[in-house]
């Protein structure tokens, strides 16, 4: 993700998580720290060949543990892979930033997203209760012990195309 995706992104943020989406200074703060030889974040999107975004995602490391920030894709693009596919890339940089593990948060009502998590081997370790706002959601929280294990997850994929993904000019799908 560069700074001219955090418009299109607020886009599907807010058709996505439209009570708790984040802010233009959120992705801003992230990805202040997503370059350069000190980088601890990796924000991708996914886009159509037409460059219109269908998802994104983005990961946060520091001492040795990894944790997915978010995933988003838009519900027309939902069973193609895409989530997975962007899961896959961001535990390859967790590798990358030699995370031993990897946690996340999911909303407790979100039930697909949770079993994408379970099939790449995430188990749930806590609950953190009004975690989202304004709506006070519970969040499950979920723990990946080898993200090396999970990060090419093969098998797992359809063989439909997936949208052009990219995470600047490094990452391409």
């Amino acid at each position: 993700m560069r700074w001219w995706d955090i418009e299109p992104v607020l886009g599907l943020e807010a058709e996505l998580f439209p009570e708790d989406a984040w802010s233009a200074g959120m992705f801003w703060s992230e990805l202040a720290h997503a370059r350069g030889p000190a980088a601890t974040r990796r924000y991708l999107v996914a886009e159509e060949p037409g460059g219109a975004l269908v998802g994104y995602g983005g990961l946060a490391a520091a001492g040795g543990t990894g944790d997915i920030q978010t995933i988003g894709v838009l519900p027309g693009h939902r069973g193609t892979g895409l989530g997975s596919r962007l899961l896959s890339a961001l535990l390859r940089a967790a590798t990358d930033f030699e995370c031993g593990e990897v946690l996340l948060e999911v909303r407790v009502d979100n039930a697909p997203a949770q079993r994408l998590y379970e099939r790449f081997g995430f188990v749930p370790v806590g609950l953190r209760r009004g975690y989202y706002q304004p709506a006070g959601v519970d969040a499950l929280v979920m723990r990946l012990a080898d993200p090396a294990t999970y990060a090419a997850h093969p098998g797992t994929l359809p063989e439909t195309p997936l949208p052009h993904t990219h995470q600047g000019s490094n990452w391409h799908g």
